[in-house]
């Protein structure tokens, strides 16, 4: 017999019948925040530089945005890796 399961977890792991009868009856004997906080381990985004980063916003024409994604696809990184290149070696240049 097949474990029915409710989609999974952000880890991977299934949802089931026996993981949902787990987590009610820690959830019945009481949470202690602390171990909880403990086991999620560290949350956010890891750091770009010596302190927490920041977004900025801008606008882009639909031919800059296309070479920008092309770009980023060919080297296979994501977009915000080649902006940030593209801004140091742009700076750099000045």
């Amino acid at each position: 017999m097949t474990k029915r399961t409710y989609g999974h977890t952000k880890s991977g792991k299934p949802i089931d019948d026996d993981l949902i009868e787990k987590l009610a009856d820690e959830a019945e004997a009481g949470h202690d925040v602390d171990e909880i906080i403990a086991r999620r381990g560290k949350r956010g985004r890891p750091l770009l530089g010596s302190a927490p980063s920041t977004v900025e916003s801008v606008r882009l024409d639909p031919e800059l945005k296309e070479r920008l994604v092309r770009r980023a696809e060919d080297e296979g990184v994501p977009v915000s890796d080649v902006i940030r290149e593209a801004l140091r070696h742009h700076l750099e240049a000045g």
